[in-house]
């Protein structure tokens, strides 16, 4: 045993250290996914009445805003700001108003997918799903089929308290669909469950499994195989959940208690501005008064109100108009919005995107700079959304051929998106027409024009500047073209030799 083993040894038994026993810990969850999708759902809507609704009945929430319940008599007008609605709209917009056309390296697929496109308002859904997935966290398209409505595949997305994600050996396995019926007052739940390669229904009502047959929505509704390369079904999630494991989050997770925190504070300012309104104190003998009956003159709420006081006993007293009003902190509240604002956009998106503190016009790269939080959030869901779509697309296609009975084949799909707060179109050309910018005319134009002109164009509008400024271009000639030249006016190499030999005078003669 080494000196020093000897020594913590005996420090140890010394001090009489002992190890710290394992405590185990018990954590009660406040709610579960399905209802954590719920809360954000109702955020998202933005009713005031449905979110003080909410927050009663949820629990250990008595002491936030919404789940407060005022004194009888100290009542407070509870307003929602409606920004995370704000928030959500504005990142699906500005990422989707950026998406090019999908396109196909084989050419002749693009007129189906124009069909499918139309048949499903893909575009429109596509920004429907893109919102829901950012307030719910995930979601899925379901691909079927119904001949009475369309011979192309039907797309459907479902939120995510609508689906189940089956995992094994954490690959995904099923996707299990939810949709309720209602017939002859009764709930009837439909599971479809998507795999690789089959597609099962089951009809339930009150958790007991009843056959198809029970109701006329789910009579046609049969066991469905295929090829077992590809699942019908495809997940959209944005951020994964570290509370639910294999789930989506949302980007309303812990930001809930801020958007609370900024209602109260907005509330709190309306509250003080209308106990702060000015207050009119008139005597009685100054009082309006109908010139017919000399009655006193009720007041308006709108455009003439007062408070009715006795007029002064006191000797050589005159009655006099007097008009009150408390003074509004309006500077502290106006912090403490801004510092509230704050904790609901950090790491979300940035407060010039939404029009908030612009005091001054900037330039595009001072805008940029201040747009950064927009740009990483525009970017999460740009590569969520690319390899969404690219994987959307391939089984859509696998879907269509196999309703054709023909054979199916992996689709290479290019998706791009534009770039976000790009300089203007004017901007642009005046940078590029500098004869200083170090770019070729081709790479000028591909600048500018991008991907809004085909390549046929983009050669022939290169062409036309070269010609409009004096550039010509030749083909230039090769040392053997020269050399074939020579010989066909019947001089060699050895006849040149000859002669410059014969030019030199000899020195003898």
């Amino acid at each position: 045993m080494k000196i020093t083993e000897k020594v913590r040894n005996f420090m140890r038994s010394f001090l009489r250290i002992q190890e710290a026993q394992t405590t185990s810990f018990n954590i009660q969850e406040s709610m579960n996914y399905e209802t954590n999708v719920f809360k954000n759902k109702i955020w998202y809507r933005g009713d005031s009445y449905e979110l003080e609704q909410l927050y009663k009945q949820l629990q250990n929430n008595n002491f936030s805003f919404w789940g407060s319940v005022p004194t009888v008599g100290m009542e407070i007008r509870k307003i929602h700001t409606g920004l995370p609605k704000i928030i959500v709209n504005k990142l699906a917009d500005i990422t989707l108003t950026d998406l090019n056309d999908i396109s196909f390296e084989d050419r002749s697929l693009n007129e189906t997918w124009e069909a499918i496109v139309k048949e499903n308002k893909f575009y429109k859904l596509l920004d429907r799903s893109t919102k829901k997935v950012l307030v719910a966290g995930d979601g899925a398209f379901k691909i079927s089929f119904d001949s009475n409505i369309s011979k192309y595949p039907i797309i459907e997305f479902y939120d995510g308290d609508d689906i189940e994600i089956v995992y094994e050996r954490g690959r995904m396995k099923e996707i299990i669909f939810n949709t309720v019926y209602k017939h002859n007052t009764k709930v009837y739940n439909l599971k479809e469950t998507y795999g690789y390669g089959y597609i099962t229904y089951k009809l339930f009502i009150n958790n007991n499994e009843v056959p198809l047959s029970s109701i006329p929505q789910t009579s046609d509704l049969a066991d469905v195989t295929f090829d077992k390369s590809f699942n019908m079904a495809v997940p959209f999630m944005i951020y994964e959940s570290e509370k639910w494991e294999g789930r989506g989050q949302s980007i309303f997770d812990s930001k809930t208690d801020n958007f609370d925190s900024l209602d109260e504070t907005w509330s709190q300012w309306i509250d003080a501005l209308r106990a702060g309104r000015a207050k009119t104190y008139i005597p009685d003998d100054l009082l309006p008064r109908d010139i017919k009956t000399g009655e006193i003159m009720k007041p308006n709420y709108f455009d003439n109100r007062f408070i009715q006081t006795d007029k002064s006993m006191k000797e050589n007293a005159d009655s006099k108009i007097t008009t009150e009003q408390p003074g509004i902190p309006t500077e502290s509240y106006l912090q403490t919005y801004v510092t509230a604002l704050d904790l609901c956009l950090q790491g979300l998106i940035s407060p010039s995107t939404l029009g908030i503190d612009n005091k001054k016009l900037d330039n595009a790269e001072a805008q940029r700079e201040k747009e950064k939080t927009t740009l990483y959030s525009r970017q999460a869901i740009i590569d969520a959304l690319t390899e969404m779509l690219a994987r959307l697309v391939d089984v859509i296609f696998k879907a269509y051929d196999t309703s054709l009975n023909q054979s199916i084949s992996d689709l290479e799909v290019e998706i791009s998106f534009g770039e976000y707060a790009s300089p203007s179109f004017e901007a642009v050309v005046e940078t590029l027409s500098n004869p200083n910018t170090p770019m070729s005319i081709e790479a000028k134009v591909e600048e500018m024009w991008g991907d809004s002109k085909d390549e046929e164009w983009k050669e022939e509008e290169v062409r036309r500047i070269k010609e409009q400024t004096g550039i010509v271009t030749m083909e230039e000639p090769s040392i053997r073209e020269g050399l074939d030249l020579n010989k066909e006016d019947g001089i060699d190499g050895n006849e040149e030799s000859n002669n410059k030999q014969q030019s030199i005078p000899n020195g003898e003669e």
